[in-house]
């Protein structure tokens, strides 16, 4: 036993692992800039919890970046089309991320909130549609077994770039004004150009690659609904969108207060970088590591469960810590827990998401799916603050916690299904796996989405 998780650890060691810390680093960097970072800013500048919670709202785009994958699915970007179609729409968000991100840093919060709104909704639909091109390429780029262990050191990535943008920012925010941070985490996004740069268009992007279209209402039929189409074949298809929405929701609705109650706490901003970003995101990323080998060794819906049951029983610690109040040891004892399951319960998530996707609609797909997950923590999140208007730090965490219930539930009946449909253990097929084809078109089903050799080793 000890052996066959020794080897299952030999993953780690492909070279394109290095590529995936470099575009989840691309991907995990601009959120808090949107988000967390942001809401201390506003907290400084005297902004209620209300408009705070309200605030969430600008990350809408993240929930509904699937209405325009198709089109990044399929299209190559002119003018960039010599890196392929992955590495082209990428290298031009990441450009337009750098400018966004640079126009934040020129505006004064408490002066002219609605600009900085805007501005903010236009960096996080560039990068909503990063994630589209990139959660693609990491698909494409590996076979299914694989997919635990590159979601893994995708996650280290993304970790590192929330590390940089939120710690980093907070801390050199100590020292300087918010505007001069801003300016300098523009330049945050030279990691992910240089990456793309360096990395090569996976092979399977290639065979899917721009087909051309008698006319538009071909288009919209084979990028739109073919995999819309293909994806709802599945009789449980309804089901596994609404586990998606309420899995993570215990950790989503109390994500926009998190700054403002350390804020309350009395934590300082170097407290606050130390412990909630460089010492909490390296319980994260042990987290993502071990979720990781879990989702290896164990079968997927039992990986989940056992996940997203840590991760909603962590945020009793934060009850605990509202009664504890300002204490070092107690926030990196709670952030330890609370980011070791959230860490487990990511990877373990996106790895599951990344089974469901058929390769030949990999970007189309997966930002469906995705972007249920962004849907439960921009729009009910919003109402977050005014939550914390009305009760108490302990109850208000008490509850979030309670939240875990729906989602556990929805993954207790997929098992019971699962169990039906395979009495003898065996896990069930995926898209992904090329074992089946739900496209409608002959090209699919003559072509598997993964090679011969990942689909008869595969193990889940």
């Amino acid at each position: 036993m000890l052996m066959k998780w020794i080897k299952a650890l030999r993953v780690y060691f492909n070279p394109r692992m290095l590529i995936m810390v470099g575009l989840g680093f691309s991907s995990g960097f601009p959120l808090l800039l949107v988000f967390s970072t942001l809401n201390l800013w506003l907290k400084d500048e005297g902004i209620s919890y209300i408009a705070i919670g309200l605030f969430s709202l600008v990350k809408l785009p993240y929930s509904f970046k699937w209405l325009w994958a198709p089109l990044l699915d399929r299209l190559k970007l002119p003018g960039f089309g010599l890196l392929g179609r992955r590495r082209g729409w990428a290298l031009f968000f990441q450009l337009l991320l750098m400018a966004g991100i640079a126009l934040i840093s020129t505006v004064d919060p408490a002066a002219n909130l609605r600009l900085l709104a805007v501005l903010c909704v236009i960096v996080v639909i560039a990068s909503a549609s990063q994630d589209v091109v990139l959660d693609a390429y990491r698909i494409e780029s590996f076979s299914l077994k694989e997919q635990g262990a590159g979601v893994a050191v995708y996650i280290i990535g993304y970790r590192i770039g929330t590390i940089a943008s939120g710690a980093g920012a907070i801390w050199m925010a100590s020292f300087m004004s918010w505007n001069q941070v801003y300016l300098l985490m523009a330049l945050g996004t030279l990691v992910g150009i240089l990456t793309i740069l360096l990395s090569r268009e996976p092979s399977k992007a290639e065979k899917f690659s721009e087909q051309s279209y008698k006319n538009f209402n071909d288009f919209m039929n084979k990028a739109v609904y073919d995999p819309f189409v293909d994806f709802m074949k599945r009789n449980d298809w309804a089901l596994i969108l609404a586990f998606i929405f309420f899995y993570r929701m215990s950790d989503s609705y109390m994500a926009p207060m998190a700054f403002p109650f350390y804020h309350d706490m009395g934590f300082s901003k170097g407290e606050i970088a130390f412990v909630s970003k460089i010492f909490g995101m390296g319980a994260t990323i042990f987290g993502g590591l071990v979720g990781g080998l879990v989702m290896s060794r164990m079968n997927m819906l039992k990986g989940l469960m056992l996940c997203g049951i840590l991760q909603g029983i962590s945020n009793l610690m934060y009850v605990v810590q509202a009664y504890v109040g300002h204490s070092v040891p107690m926030l990196m004892l709670t952030l330890s827990f609370d980011n070791i399951a959230g860490g487990m319960a990511s990877t373990a998530l996106v790895a599951y998401l990344s089974s469901l996707c058929n390769v030949a609609y990999t970007a189309t797909q997966y930002a469906l799916l995705s972007s249920l997950m962004s849907l439960a923590r921009d729009v009910f999140a919003a109402s977050s603050g005014y939550m914390k208007e009305i009760i108490s730090w302990p109850a208000f965490f008490l509850i979030t916690t309670l939240m875990m219930i729906p989602g556990l539930a929805l993954l207790w009946i997929l098992m019971r299904l699962e169990r039906r449909k395979y009495p003898r253990g065996k896990t069930m097929p995926s898209a992904a796996d090329g074992r089946i084809s739900n496209r409608s078109d002959s090209s699919a089903q003559s072509t598997p989405a993964t090679p011969p050799a990942a689909t008869a080793t595969e193990k889940q």
